[in-house]
């Protein structure tokens, strides 16, 4: 508790200002109402949560950081009061000296408490407030706890009360990884680089910026705007339409705009704005192409150009403003290169966080694109009720690929694509110009006649169209087209690309209720084919199952063809963990009543439906190991009698740096499943004073696997040596409870921390993965919140695929698995 008299003398007592840039301790005259947040990587990692009260900053440390989960009850330890100085701290505490570390000020804005309350609360211990500040915001909660015997320090815990700005588990810490002063990373700021003037160009601002007054940003106080070169054009990524959602929380969801698909570039000569082809369109978009200029320089952003009407993107009116001339909007949804850096390797969730960071927060024309994770049909009902085009979702860790992949896929409300138009019939009313517009598209062997137009066109479209249309004329169709169609037809020369909203194909690929949009001049007429949605995301499979009535779960009546649908149904739940992995397979080519077997190996017998990769051993000797790119390699295994699928703790592009630690809690035969969801508890707390998030799943066996991911940084040896020592830490702390030994003997009345799966070669059952035990039991992830309701580590099977989807769609699971975070010094 801090000293009435000086409520800094601890603070003061605790630092040597001689050794430390931390602002000295001085009380100061007012009553303000700022609150800000720094992250503090000191011995652990956390964030320490400050509200100005009676002229100085009562402070928390909160071990996991805010979370904006209603159902999250975050650790905040009461620590000194901090003098108001010390809310623009920003740097580097030397090693040694108390909070040694770096120190980044994470969010800033005002608190204030709820009506009816005052800041006095504090020290009755319930203070319920509300906070607007640049990523925390609405009602909050600060619960002091009652101490256990003998404990000096002040456990509160920080909640976040439901309202409008709550959300998912992580959103907050996972995503935004910047400072709100600066625009630096972490590591930049632990490195000592200095603020240079694309940061504070780019950077978000503090709450006492002059956000929203439209001034321009500072000028350059370093090295000149003009100075940084102008990144080249790079193809772009593109996403495969699908017909549903992707679920799942390694998936995040972002708007699809109607607009023009766009490339902006910053730096030396000027700002660019290319065509998802590499046109130079900078002409077409003034607005775009000055506020580009005022962006910091070396940037190349993806995004996509859009004009409004009724505050929604309108391509017909992003036209009109082309070429008449009128305000237009460029919404950013990634970032490839900045000042000379290639970012397209780094994960999704990184490139945004730094694209975040590069655009001023109220810039009137550039926006960042937001998005949510996991959740995405919700979004996507939204966004159809609201009149948008649809969601694009992106696999939250891939990188940046400039060709067209399934790691993003795009669904639509209605369905559109671009046609080629081949001709156009004439109208029978003098003032109309024409009745409808003849499309095709490519097939394998040229034009293939895909219907007629004759909606959506206005008066202005019509005059233009044929002023196009009359330049491109020819006398002979361009492509066959039925002779009732052809009758009284003008042909043209197939070069100009319409976009079209209809409501279906027939059998003979004739499109039905077709409405005009617009011309498509950012694409190239010999690009346009026929796009037919994926089923399923990720989930498209051609692969035969023989034998499917086999029943393979006796006692169950569950068959080979059971398991199929199960793994195809849940393949986008469960490619993202178990995909570009080396796996090990469980087999059981006859059930799981037989013989069953252990396969790491490729020998031959799954054919190009599965990936093979060569891995060095210990003996220095490759050796190729199986790895699943996609639905059809898991269905090719269970062909091949596979159950189980494990996977390393690492991804194929990079097998000696892990992606997570995964702690496998062991019961001894006589221990309750209560005892084993209690210690789970355990050691999510445990990890949580280390500054890690861990994930709960179920094995589908006895226990509870702990998930840890990991931004893949650290080698095995370290990683392993982590789990090796932390596991020991625990069970020399309770040893009645826990032991880290496999003995049998050890492990009477125990439970035992498996933490051998975090070394090179081993492996754990993925998420979702059946087991090969009775009941036909699946590996699920769930909530912490929920845990305790649990009575079973087999509490869903293969035959609840349907509720799994829905679970991992719903907001219990939202950020389930996904942490932007790295080995902690232990």
């Amino acid at each position: 508790m801090p000293d009435r008299a000086d409520p800094l003398a601890t603070y003061n007592a605790k630092r040597d200002f001689a050794k430390t840039a931390e602002p000295a301790g001085t009380l100061a005259p007012g009553h303000g109402n700022r609150f800000i947040v720094q992250k503090h990587d000191a011995t652990r990692l956390h964030y320490d949560f400050r509200l100005e009260v009676d002229g100085v900053l009562k402070s928390w440390a909160v071990t996991r950081g805010p979370s904006i989960d209603p159902g999250e009850k975050r650790l905040a330890v009461r620590t000194e009061d901090h003098p108001l100085s010390y809310g623009d701290f920003e740097g580097t505490i030397p090693k040694g000296e108390y909070g040694g570390g770096t120190v980044m000020l994470w969010d800033d804005g005002t608190w204030a408490p709820v009506a009816g309350k005052s800041a006095k609360d504090i020290e009755k211990g319930h203070l319920h407030f509300v906070l607007e500040g640049q990523r925390m915001r609405g009602e909050w909660l600060l619960i002091r706890l009652k101490p256990r015997a003998k404990e000096k320090r002040e456990n509160w815990l920080l909640r976040k009360i439901e309202d409008a700005a709550a959300g998912g588990p992580d959103v907050l810490t996972e995503t935004m990884l910047t400072s709100v002063k600066t625009g630096r990373t972490m590591d930049e700021i632990a490195a000592g680089q200095a603020v240079s003037d694309s940061r504070k160009a780019g950077g978000r601002g503090s709450a006492r910026s002059d956000r929203g007054k439209g001034k321009p940003p500072p000028p350059a106080a370093g090295r000149s705007r003009a100075a940084a070169a102008r990144p080249a054009f790079a193809e772009p990524q593109l996403a495969t339409l699908v017909d549903s959602v992707p679920a799942g929380n390694a998936w995040l969801h972002e708007v699809k705009y109607d607009g023009y698909r766009a490339l902006i570039a910053t730096g030396k000569g000027g700002a660019r704005v290319y065509t998802r082809t590499g046109l130079d369109w900078t002409a077409k978009f003034p607005d775009v192409a000055r506020a580009a200029d005022a962006l910091p320089p070396g940037l190349l952003i993806d995004g996509e150009v859009v004009a409004l009407r009724d505050g929604r993107p309108d391509f017909s009116t992003l036209q009109a403003a082309i070429n008449e001339g009128g305000p237009m909007r460029f919404f950013a949804f990634d970032l490839l290169m900045a000042d000379g850096e290639d970012l397209r390797d780094l994960s999704l969730v990184q490139r945004k966080q730094r694209l975040r960071a590069s655009i001023p927060a109220d810039d009137p024309c550039v926006a960042f694109s937001d998005h949510v994770i996991g959740a995405g049909e919700k979004l996507f009902e939204a966004m159809c009720h609201e009149g948008y085009e649809g969601v694009v979702s992106k696999q939250v860790d891939a990188p940046y690929r400039g060709t067209r992949t399934k790691a993003w896929v795009k669904v639509k409300c209605i369905r559109r694509q671009e046609f080629v138009i081949v001709g156009w019939l004439p109208s029978t009313a003098a003032t109309r110009g024409l009745r409808s517009l003849l499309l095709a598209v490519n097939g394998p062997d040229g034009l293939v006649y895909t219907g007629k137009v004759g909606t959506g066109f206005e008066a202005a479209t019509i005059a233009d169209l044929r002023e196009r249309l009359d330049r491109l004329s020819r006398k002979t169709p361009p492509v066959e087209v039925p002779r009732p169609v052809a009758k009284g037809a003008h042909w043209v020369t197939p070069t100009l690309v319409a976009e079209v909203a209809f409501a279906e194909f027939t059998a003979d690929r004739i499109v039905r209720h077709a409405s005009f949009i617009g011309l498509r001049g950012d694409k190239s007429a010999a690009d346009v084919v026929l796009e037919t949605p994926d089923p399923v995301a990720g989930g498209t499979t051609h692969h035969r199952i023989t034998s499917p009535d086999r029943v393979i779960f006796p006692g169950d009546a569950l068959t080979k063809g059971d398991l199929a649908r199960y793994v195809e149904t849940v393949a986008p739940l469960l490619l993202p963990w178990a995909g570009e992995r080396p796996i090990s397979l469980v087999r059981c080519p006859q059930g799981r009543g037989k013989a069953c077997f252990f396969q790491k190996h490729d020998a031959g017998s799954f054919g190009d439906a599965v990936g093979k990769i060569d891995i060095v051993g210990k003996d220095d000797s490759a050796e190729p190991y199986l790895y699943i790119r996609d639905a059809d390699g898991l269905m090719a295994c269970v062909q091949m009698g596979t159950i189980e699928f494990h996977g390393w703790g690492a991804r194929i592009g990079d097998v000696e740096r892990p992606d997570r630690l995964v702690f496998d809690l062991d019961p001894d035969e006589g221990l309750d499943f209560t005892d084993t969801k209690r210690a789970a508890v355990e050691v999510k707390r445990h990890l949580a004073d280390l500054g890690l998030a861990s994930f709960a799943m179920l094995s589908g066996g006895k226990g509870i696997h702990v998930v840890v991911p990991l931004t893949p940084q650290a080698q095995w040896p370290a990683v392993k040596d982590f789990a090796d020592r932390f596991a020991r830490a625990l069970a020399q702390a309770e040893p009645d409870r826990f032991t880290a030994t496999m003995s049998k003997a050890k492990r009477k009345g125990r439970i035992f921390i498996d933490w051998l799966r975090n070394q090179r070669g081993s492996t754990a059952v993925m998420p979702y993965s059946a087991r090969a035990r009775a009941g036909a039991p699946v590996a699920a992830p769930v909530a912490w919140s929920e845990l305790d309701a649990i009575d079973t580590a087999a509490r869903w099977t293969i035959r609840d695929a349907a509720e799994l989807i829905d679970r991992a769609n719903g907001r219990l699971l939202a950020g389930w698995g996904v942490a932007d975070q790295v080995l902690p010094d232990f």
